[in-house]
Protein backbone atom coordinates (compact mmCIF):
# COMPACT_ATOMS: atom_id res chain seq x y z
CA UNK A 1 0.00 0.00 0.00
CA UNK A 2 1.93 3.43 -0.86
CA UNK A 3 2.14 6.13 1.37
CA UNK A 4 2.03 4.13 4.43
CA UNK A 5 5.90 4.31 5.96
CA UNK A 6 8.17 7.28 7.45
CA UNK A 7 11.57 7.61 7.04
CA UNK A 8 13.78 9.54 9.53
CA UNK A 9 17.07 10.86 9.18
CA UNK A 10 18.67 11.63 12.55
CA UNK A 11 21.58 13.30 12.30
CA UNK A 12 24.03 13.27 15.07
CA UNK A 13 27.24 13.96 16.07
CA UNK A 14 29.02 10.86 15.33
CA UNK A 15 27.25 9.61 12.55
CA UNK A 16 23.57 9.61 11.01
CA UNK A 17 21.09 7.36 11.17
CA UNK A 18 18.09 6.14 8.57
CA UNK A 19 15.05 4.85 10.02
CA UNK A 20 11.68 3.49 8.70
CA UNK A 21 8.55 2.99 11.13
CA UNK A 22 5.34 1.55 9.54
CA UNK A 23 1.83 2.70 9.77
CA UNK A 24 1.89 1.60 13.67
CA UNK A 25 4.86 3.79 14.77
CA UNK A 26 6.98 0.55 14.85
CA UNK A 27 10.94 1.17 13.79
CA UNK A 28 11.03 -1.36 11.46
CA UNK A 29 14.50 -1.03 9.84
CA UNK A 30 17.75 1.12 10.56
CA UNK A 31 21.10 2.23 9.26
CA UNK A 32 23.88 4.02 10.76
CA UNK A 33 26.99 5.46 8.64
CA UNK A 34 29.56 6.92 10.67
CA UNK A 35 31.44 10.50 9.48
CA UNK A 36 35.05 11.46 10.40
CA UNK A 37 35.30 14.22 13.54
CA UNK A 38 38.18 16.96 12.42
CA UNK A 39 40.19 17.92 15.07
CA UNK A 40 43.29 19.72 14.66
CA UNK A 41 46.38 20.91 17.02
CA UNK A 42 43.89 24.01 18.42
CA UNK A 43 41.24 21.10 19.63
CA UNK A 44 39.26 22.64 17.23
CA UNK A 45 36.20 20.68 15.34
CA UNK A 46 34.41 20.32 12.49
CA UNK A 47 32.17 17.82 10.41
CA UNK A 48 32.72 18.00 6.22
CA UNK A 49 28.85 19.24 5.39
CA UNK A 50 29.01 17.39 2.03
CA UNK A 51 30.39 13.91 3.43
CA UNK A 52 27.12 14.05 5.94
CA UNK A 53 24.97 15.34 2.87
CA UNK A 54 25.97 12.04 1.13
CA UNK A 55 25.49 10.01 4.14
CA UNK A 56 21.65 11.03 4.64
CA UNK A 57 21.68 9.72 1.01
CA UNK A 58 23.16 6.79 1.84
CA UNK A 59 21.48 5.51 5.01
CA UNK A 60 17.81 6.19 3.30
CA UNK A 61 18.52 4.12 0.71
CA UNK A 62 19.97 1.46 3.37
CA UNK A 63 16.91 1.87 5.96
CA UNK A 64 14.19 1.23 3.09
CA UNK A 65 16.37 -2.15 1.49
CA UNK A 66 16.62 -3.70 4.91
CA UNK A 67 13.03 -2.79 5.27
CA UNK A 68 12.38 -4.80 2.54
CA UNK A 69 10.01 -1.92 1.11
CA UNK A 70 8.40 -0.57 -2.09
CA UNK A 71 10.41 2.83 -1.85
CA UNK A 72 7.13 4.07 -3.24
CA UNK A 73 5.57 3.35 -0.08
CA UNK A 74 7.63 6.38 1.70
CA UNK A 75 4.75 9.12 2.73
CA UNK A 76 6.94 11.62 4.04
CA UNK A 77 10.64 12.40 6.17
CA UNK A 78 10.90 13.84 9.52
CA UNK A 79 14.99 15.18 10.26
CA UNK A 80 16.45 15.36 13.96
CA UNK A 81 20.02 16.90 13.51
CA UNK A 82 22.38 17.32 16.19
CA UNK A 83 22.69 21.01 17.55
CA UNK A 84 24.33 24.38 17.33
CA UNK A 85 26.96 23.04 15.14
CA UNK A 86 27.03 25.63 12.55
CA UNK A 87 27.77 26.05 8.80
CA UNK A 88 27.94 28.58 5.83
CA UNK A 89 26.82 27.63 2.12
CA UNK A 90 26.71 29.78 -1.12
CA UNK A 91 23.57 30.62 -1.98
CA UNK A 92 23.86 30.38 -5.82
CA UNK A 93 26.16 26.98 -5.85
CA UNK A 94 24.96 25.29 -2.69
CA UNK A 95 28.71 24.33 -1.65
CA UNK A 96 29.96 24.97 1.72
CA UNK A 97 32.41 27.95 1.75
CA UNK A 98 33.72 26.42 5.08
CA UNK A 99 33.50 23.19 7.19
CA UNK A 100 30.56 22.95 9.75
CA UNK A 101 32.05 24.19 13.16
CA UNK A 102 30.89 21.20 15.90
CA UNK A 103 29.00 22.68 19.24
CA UNK A 104 31.86 21.32 21.40
CA UNK A 105 34.40 23.96 18.98
CA UNK A 106 34.88 26.86 21.61
CA UNK A 107 36.64 29.11 18.92
CA UNK A 108 34.34 31.59 19.16
CA UNK A 109 35.69 32.48 22.95
CA UNK A 110 37.10 35.41 21.81
CA UNK A 111 34.30 36.79 19.98
CA UNK A 112 32.06 36.12 23.25
CA UNK A 113 34.85 37.97 25.14
CA UNK A 114 34.86 41.04 23.33
CA UNK A 115 30.94 41.05 23.53
CA UNK A 116 30.81 40.47 27.31
CA UNK A 117 33.36 43.60 28.01
CA UNK A 118 30.79 45.63 25.51
CA UNK A 119 28.68 44.47 28.33
CA UNK A 120 25.81 42.55 26.58
CA UNK A 121 25.97 39.72 27.90
CA UNK A 122 22.61 40.33 30.12
CA UNK A 123 20.91 41.65 26.66
CA UNK A 124 21.99 38.84 24.69
CA UNK A 125 20.86 35.97 27.47
CA UNK A 126 17.21 38.21 28.48
CA UNK A 127 16.07 37.96 24.72
CA UNK A 128 17.89 34.27 23.59
CA UNK A 129 17.33 32.58 27.18
CA UNK A 130 20.74 31.39 26.79
CA UNK A 131 24.14 32.78 28.48
CA UNK A 132 26.42 34.33 26.07
CA UNK A 133 29.23 30.95 25.13
CA UNK A 134 31.36 29.90 22.48
CA UNK A 135 29.12 26.53 22.58
CA UNK A 136 26.03 28.09 20.77
CA UNK A 137 26.01 28.96 16.98
CA UNK A 138 26.10 32.17 16.87
CA UNK A 139 29.66 32.93 17.75
CA UNK A 140 31.10 29.84 15.34
CA UNK A 141 28.91 31.94 12.42
CA UNK A 142 30.47 34.90 13.49
CA UNK A 143 34.33 33.67 13.67
CA UNK A 144 32.94 32.15 9.75
CA UNK A 145 32.26 35.92 9.03
CA UNK A 146 35.22 37.39 10.59
CA UNK A 147 38.05 34.44 9.27
CA UNK A 148 36.57 33.10 6.10
CA UNK A 149 37.74 34.23 2.82
CA UNK A 150 34.81 35.62 1.05
CA UNK A 151 31.96 35.71 4.03
CA UNK A 152 31.60 39.02 4.55
CA UNK A 153 31.94 39.90 0.77
CA UNK A 154 28.86 37.14 -0.01
CA UNK A 155 26.70 38.58 3.13
CA UNK A 156 26.81 42.15 1.57
CA UNK A 157 25.68 40.84 -1.64
CA UNK A 158 22.87 38.25 -0.15
CA UNK A 159 24.30 35.13 -1.16
CA UNK A 160 24.81 33.41 2.03
CA UNK A 161 23.28 31.33 3.86
CA UNK A 162 24.42 30.78 7.32
CA UNK A 163 22.54 27.98 9.41
CA UNK A 164 22.79 24.71 11.67
CA UNK A 165 22.40 21.01 10.06
CA UNK A 166 19.39 20.90 9.50
CA UNK A 167 18.73 24.09 7.31
CA UNK A 168 21.90 22.59 5.47
CA UNK A 169 20.17 19.58 4.83
CA UNK A 170 16.57 21.09 3.77
CA UNK A 171 18.41 23.09 1.50
CA UNK A 172 19.71 20.32 -0.13
CA UNK A 173 17.20 17.76 0.02
CA UNK A 174 14.88 20.21 -1.70
CA UNK A 175 17.85 21.21 -4.43
CA UNK A 176 17.86 24.71 -3.03
CA UNK A 177 14.07 25.77 -3.27
CA UNK A 178 14.03 25.28 0.70
CA UNK A 179 15.85 27.30 2.99
CA UNK A 180 14.48 26.64 6.37
CA UNK A 181 14.60 26.02 10.10
CA UNK A 182 12.17 24.65 12.52
CA UNK A 183 11.90 26.76 16.11
CA UNK A 184 13.78 24.58 18.26
CA UNK A 185 17.37 24.63 16.49
CA UNK A 186 16.51 28.14 16.23
CA UNK A 187 16.05 28.80 19.79
CA UNK A 188 19.70 27.59 20.19
CA UNK A 189 21.49 29.40 17.98
CA UNK A 190 21.85 32.88 20.45
CA UNK A 191 20.15 34.69 17.56
CA UNK A 192 16.85 34.09 18.02
CA UNK A 193 14.50 35.97 20.05
CA UNK A 194 12.26 33.94 22.36
CA UNK A 195 10.07 36.35 23.49
CA UNK A 196 9.44 37.65 20.04
CA UNK A 197 9.82 34.77 17.82
CA UNK A 198 11.78 36.11 15.42
CA UNK A 199 15.89 36.85 14.67
CA UNK A 200 16.74 39.40 16.82
CA UNK A 201 18.32 42.15 14.61
CA UNK A 202 20.01 44.06 17.59
CA UNK A 203 21.95 40.81 18.33
CA UNK A 204 22.86 39.39 14.91
CA UNK A 205 24.42 43.00 14.30
CA UNK A 206 26.27 42.25 17.40
CA UNK A 207 27.62 39.41 15.91
CA UNK A 208 28.30 41.01 13.09
CA UNK A 209 25.86 38.92 11.15
CA UNK A 210 22.98 39.75 8.92
CA UNK A 211 19.41 38.12 9.36
CA UNK A 212 19.18 38.12 5.64
CA UNK A 213 20.99 35.12 6.04
CA UNK A 214 19.72 33.05 8.20
CA UNK A 215 16.68 30.68 7.60
CA UNK A 216 13.45 30.79 7.76
CA UNK A 217 11.81 29.95 10.89
CA UNK A 218 9.30 27.74 11.01
CA UNK A 219 6.79 25.16 12.32
CA UNK A 220 8.47 21.75 13.77
CA UNK A 221 5.57 20.26 11.82
CA UNK A 222 5.85 22.70 8.88
CA UNK A 223 6.09 21.82 5.20
CA UNK A 224 9.82 21.87 4.27
CA UNK A 225 9.21 21.20 0.76
CA UNK A 226 9.60 17.91 -1.09
CA UNK A 227 12.89 15.72 -2.02
CA UNK A 228 13.38 12.67 -4.05
CA UNK A 229 16.56 12.38 -2.21
CA UNK A 230 18.93 13.45 -5.73
CA UNK A 231 16.72 11.58 -8.04
CA UNK A 232 16.44 7.63 -5.93
CA UNK A 233 12.76 8.39 -5.62
CA UNK A 234 10.44 8.07 -8.85
CA UNK A 235 7.83 10.69 -6.85
CA UNK A 236 9.13 13.08 -4.43
CA UNK A 237 7.72 13.07 -0.91
CA UNK A 238 7.79 15.82 1.54
CA UNK A 239 9.57 16.89 4.41
CA UNK A 240 7.05 17.21 7.36
CA UNK A 241 8.92 17.60 10.42
CA UNK A 242 12.02 19.45 12.01
CA UNK A 243 13.80 19.09 15.24
CA UNK A 244 16.55 19.25 17.36
CA UNK A 245 17.56 15.94 18.38
CA UNK A 246 17.06 16.55 22.35
CA UNK A 247 13.80 18.38 21.00
CA UNK A 248 12.78 15.32 19.18
CA UNK A 249 13.86 13.11 22.49
CA UNK A 250 11.37 15.17 24.71
CA UNK A 251 8.59 14.66 22.12
CA UNK A 252 8.99 11.00 21.87
CA UNK A 253 9.02 10.71 25.44
CA UNK A 254 5.44 12.14 24.95
CA UNK A 255 6.71 15.20 27.14
CA UNK A 256 3.92 17.46 26.05
CA UNK A 257 2.31 19.10 28.96
CA UNK A 258 4.05 21.63 31.68
CA UNK A 259 5.74 19.62 34.59
CA UNK A 260 6.90 16.52 32.33
CA UNK A 261 10.70 16.34 31.95
CA UNK A 262 12.92 13.57 30.51
CA UNK A 263 16.91 13.25 30.86
CA UNK A 264 18.77 11.74 27.93
CA UNK A 265 22.02 9.82 29.84
CA UNK A 266 24.47 9.98 26.93
CA UNK A 267 28.72 10.92 27.62
CA UNK A 268 26.95 14.13 29.21
CA UNK A 269 23.28 14.20 30.02
CA UNK A 270 20.61 16.46 28.74
CA UNK A 271 17.97 17.15 31.11
CA UNK A 272 14.30 19.06 30.06
CA UNK A 273 11.18 20.11 31.57
CA UNK A 274 7.99 21.57 29.33
CA UNK A 275 7.19 24.66 30.86
CA UNK A 276 4.42 25.40 28.77
CA UNK A 277 3.73 28.49 26.38
CA UNK A 278 5.34 31.21 28.39
CA UNK A 279 9.50 31.18 28.90
CA UNK A 280 10.71 31.18 32.41
CA UNK A 281 14.30 32.79 32.71
CA UNK A 282 16.62 30.80 35.34
CA UNK A 283 18.49 32.55 37.88
CA UNK A 284 20.61 29.14 38.68
CA UNK A 285 22.23 28.10 35.71
CA UNK A 286 19.36 26.65 33.58
CA UNK A 287 19.21 27.53 30.12
CA UNK A 288 15.54 28.85 28.40
CA UNK A 289 14.83 27.16 25.10
CA UNK A 290 11.56 26.25 22.49
CA UNK A 291 10.75 22.39 23.08
CA UNK A 292 9.23 23.07 19.43
CA UNK A 293 6.23 24.64 17.60
CA UNK A 294 3.35 22.72 16.05
CA UNK A 295 0.54 24.16 14.50
CA UNK A 296 1.51 28.06 15.54
CA UNK A 297 1.61 27.11 19.71
CA UNK A 298 4.99 26.96 20.67
CA UNK A 299 5.99 25.78 23.95
CA UNK A 300 9.42 26.28 26.27
CA UNK A 301 11.85 24.51 28.05
CA UNK A 302 13.95 24.80 31.01
CA UNK A 303 17.36 23.11 29.96
CA UNK A 304 20.47 21.85 32.09
CA UNK A 305 23.18 19.71 30.93
CA UNK A 306 25.60 17.98 32.90
CA UNK A 307 29.09 17.40 31.18
CA UNK A 308 30.19 13.64 32.73
CA UNK A 309 27.02 11.00 33.51
CA UNK A 310 27.71 7.94 30.57
CA UNK A 311 31.65 9.15 30.61
CA UNK A 312 32.22 8.57 33.76
CA UNK A 313 31.70 4.85 33.06
CA UNK A 314 33.91 5.09 30.45
CA UNK A 315 36.47 6.31 33.07
CA UNK A 316 35.92 3.46 34.93
CA UNK A 317 36.93 1.05 32.46
CA UNK A 318 39.59 3.28 30.20
CA UNK A 319 41.44 5.09 33.17
CA UNK A 320 41.11 3.02 36.00
CA UNK A 321 40.71 -0.19 34.61
CA UNK A 322 38.36 -1.33 37.21
CA UNK A 323 35.46 -3.22 34.58
CA UNK A 324 36.08 -4.17 31.02
CA UNK A 325 32.40 -3.31 30.06
CA UNK A 326 30.06 -1.16 31.27
CA UNK A 327 27.57 -4.15 32.11
CA UNK A 328 29.59 -5.00 34.74
CA UNK A 329 28.63 -2.42 36.56
CA UNK A 330 24.91 -2.63 38.14
CA UNK A 331 26.21 -6.31 39.93
CA UNK A 332 28.73 -4.56 41.35
CA UNK A 333 27.37 -1.73 42.67
CA UNK A 334 24.88 -4.15 44.13
CA UNK A 335 27.68 -6.22 46.05
CA UNK A 336 29.15 -3.23 47.57
CA UNK A 337 29.51 -2.57 51.27
CA UNK A 338 26.34 -0.29 51.74
CA UNK A 339 27.68 1.03 55.43
CA UNK A 340 30.63 2.66 52.59
CA UNK A 341 30.34 6.71 52.54
CA UNK A 342 32.06 7.55 49.37
CA UNK A 343 31.52 9.80 46.89
CA UNK A 344 32.98 10.62 43.43
CA UNK A 345 32.38 14.38 41.85
CA UNK A 346 33.12 13.61 38.01
CA UNK A 347 34.09 17.23 37.71
CA UNK A 348 37.07 15.84 35.43
CA UNK A 349 36.12 19.29 32.81
CA UNK A 350 34.65 21.04 35.41
CA UNK A 351 31.16 21.30 36.23
CA UNK A 352 28.22 22.42 34.83
CA UNK A 353 24.53 22.88 35.81
CA UNK A 354 23.51 24.31 38.47
CA UNK A 355 27.22 24.58 39.38
CA UNK A 356 28.98 26.08 36.05
CA UNK A 357 32.35 26.10 37.65
CA UNK A 358 34.70 25.28 35.17
CA UNK A 359 37.83 25.21 37.43
CA UNK A 360 36.37 22.52 39.59
CA UNK A 361 38.46 19.30 39.73
CA UNK A 362 37.23 15.81 40.65
CA UNK A 363 37.02 14.17 43.82
CA UNK A 364 36.87 11.03 45.78
CA UNK A 365 35.83 11.46 49.17
CA UNK A 366 34.91 9.51 52.24
CA UNK A 367 36.33 6.42 51.94
CA UNK A 368 37.66 4.41 54.56
CA UNK A 369 39.20 0.64 55.03
CA UNK A 370 36.33 -1.11 53.44
CA UNK A 371 36.58 1.41 50.40
CA UNK A 372 37.37 -1.32 47.06
CA UNK A 373 36.57 -1.92 43.44
CA UNK A 374 32.97 -2.45 44.35
CA UNK A 375 32.10 0.55 46.59
CA UNK A 376 34.02 3.10 43.70
CA UNK A 377 32.17 1.61 41.12
CA UNK A 378 29.16 2.52 42.68
CA UNK A 379 30.19 5.68 43.93
CA UNK A 380 30.85 6.72 39.87
CA UNK A 381 27.18 5.48 39.16
CA UNK A 382 26.13 7.17 42.27
CA UNK A 383 27.46 10.42 41.14
CA UNK A 384 25.44 10.24 37.77
CA UNK A 385 22.31 9.96 39.82
CA UNK A 386 22.88 12.64 41.84
CA UNK A 387 23.92 15.36 39.53
CA UNK A 388 20.43 14.08 37.32
CA UNK A 389 19.03 15.51 41.15
CA UNK A 390 20.72 18.42 41.58
CA UNK A 391 19.35 19.48 38.04
CA UNK A 392 15.60 18.60 38.37
CA UNK A 393 15.47 19.82 41.93
CA UNK A 394 16.34 23.09 40.78
CA UNK A 395 13.84 22.98 38.03
CA UNK A 396 10.80 22.14 40.13
CA UNK A 397 12.17 25.61 42.55
CA UNK A 398 12.59 27.74 39.32
CA UNK A 399 9.60 26.75 37.76
CA UNK A 400 7.14 26.34 40.26
CA UNK A 401 6.36 23.00 39.23
CA UNK A 402 5.92 19.98 40.98
CA UNK A 403 7.20 17.13 39.15
CA UNK A 404 5.92 13.95 39.00
CA UNK A 405 7.89 11.43 37.61
CA UNK A 406 11.30 11.41 35.45
CA UNK A 407 11.54 9.91 31.58
CA UNK A 408 14.92 8.34 31.22
CA UNK A 409 16.46 7.60 28.16
CA UNK A 410 20.06 6.75 26.71
CA UNK A 411 22.34 3.76 26.99
CA UNK A 412 22.47 4.34 30.88
CA UNK A 413 19.48 3.80 31.30
CA UNK A 414 20.51 -0.30 30.62
CA UNK A 415 22.05 0.02 34.17
CA UNK A 416 19.33 -1.26 36.88
CA UNK A 417 21.00 -0.39 39.48
CA UNK A 418 21.60 3.25 38.74
CA UNK A 419 17.46 3.65 37.53
CA UNK A 420 16.38 2.75 41.06
CA UNK A 421 18.99 4.99 42.70
CA UNK A 422 18.13 7.60 40.55
CA UNK A 423 14.18 7.22 41.69
CA UNK A 424 15.35 6.43 45.21
CA UNK A 425 16.89 10.32 45.14
CA UNK A 426 14.06 12.16 43.12
CA UNK A 427 11.35 10.00 45.36
CA UNK A 428 9.51 10.20 42.09
CA UNK A 429 8.85 6.89 39.86
CA UNK A 430 11.65 6.71 36.85
CA UNK A 431 9.87 5.61 33.16
CA UNK A 432 12.64 3.78 30.52
CA UNK A 433 10.80 3.28 27.38
CA UNK A 434 12.07 -0.24 25.28
CA UNK A 435 12.77 1.93 22.30
CA UNK A 436 15.90 3.35 22.27
CA UNK A 437 16.24 5.93 19.24
CA UNK A 438 13.95 8.64 20.42
CA UNK A 439 15.09 11.64 18.69
CA UNK A 440 14.22 9.65 15.59
CA UNK A 441 11.48 9.00 16.41
CA UNK A 442 10.09 11.88 17.78
CA UNK A 443 11.09 13.70 14.32
CA UNK A 444 9.02 10.36 12.42
CA UNK A 445 5.91 10.56 14.43
CA UNK A 446 5.59 14.51 14.32
CA UNK A 447 5.80 14.08 10.62
CA UNK A 448 3.33 11.05 10.61
CA UNK A 449 0.94 13.09 12.37
CA UNK A 450 1.52 16.26 10.11
CA UNK A 451 0.38 13.91 7.60
CA UNK A 452 -2.14 12.08 8.77
CA UNK A 453 -0.92 9.17 9.10
CA UNK A 454 -0.36 8.60 12.83
CA UNK A 455 -3.22 10.31 15.57
CA UNK A 456 -1.42 11.85 18.16
CA UNK A 457 -3.40 10.27 21.06
CA UNK A 458 -2.89 7.18 19.69
CA UNK A 459 0.67 6.59 18.43
CA UNK A 460 2.29 6.88 21.71
CA UNK A 461 0.21 3.60 22.83
CA UNK A 462 2.20 0.17 21.91
CA UNK A 463 5.69 1.52 23.54
CA UNK A 464 6.54 -0.61 26.37
CA UNK A 465 8.18 0.81 29.62
CA UNK A 466 9.81 0.05 32.46
CA UNK A 467 9.20 1.98 35.44
CA UNK A 468 11.25 2.20 38.48
CA UNK A 469 9.32 3.03 42.06
CA UNK A 470 11.34 5.10 44.60
CA UNK A 471 12.11 2.48 47.40
CA UNK A 472 14.63 4.59 49.96
CA UNK A 473 13.50 5.82 53.63
CA UNK A 474 13.15 9.56 53.16
CA UNK A 475 15.75 9.99 56.32
CA UNK A 476 18.58 7.99 54.27
CA UNK A 477 17.90 10.12 51.17
CA UNK A 478 18.33 13.11 53.20
CA UNK A 479 21.69 11.89 54.69
CA UNK A 480 22.84 10.69 51.34
CA UNK A 481 21.71 14.05 49.24
CA UNK A 482 23.92 15.90 52.40
CA UNK A 483 26.74 13.67 51.50
CA UNK A 484 27.07 14.54 48.30
CA UNK A 485 26.68 18.25 48.77
CA UNK A 486 29.53 18.20 51.09
CA UNK A 487 31.64 16.17 48.46
CA UNK A 488 30.54 18.82 46.01
CA UNK A 489 31.00 21.73 47.77
CA UNK A 490 34.93 20.22 48.08
CA UNK A 491 35.58 20.60 44.67
CA UNK A 492 34.52 23.81 43.72
CA UNK A 493 37.38 26.32 43.37
CA UNK A 494 36.45 29.40 45.52
CA UNK A 495 35.34 26.94 48.39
Amino acid sequence: MPGTYILAIDQSTQGTKGMVFDQQGRLVARADQAHEQIINEKGWVEHDPVGIYQNVLTVAKKAVEQAGIDKAQLAAVGISNQRETSLAWNRETGEPIYQAIVWQCARGEEICRRLMADGLAETIKAATGLPLSPYFSAAKLAWIVENVKNASELMSKKNLCMGTIDSWLVYKLTKGQQFKTDFSNASRTQLFNIRTLQWDAGICQSFGIEAHCLAQVCDSNASYGETDFDGWLEAPIPIRAVLGDSHGALFGQQCCRPGMVKATYGTGSSVMLNIGDKPIFSTGGLVTSLAWSFDGSVEYVLEGNINYTGAVISWLKDRMGLIASATETAELAEDSNSQDKSYLVPAFTGLGAPHWDSEATALLTGMTRVTGKNEIVRAALDSIAYQIDDIVTLMQCEAGIAIQELRADGGPTKNHYLMQFQADLLSIPVQVPAVEELSGMGAAYAAGIAIGLYDKKTIFEHIGHEKYQPQMPAQQRELKKRGWQAAVSQTLHHA
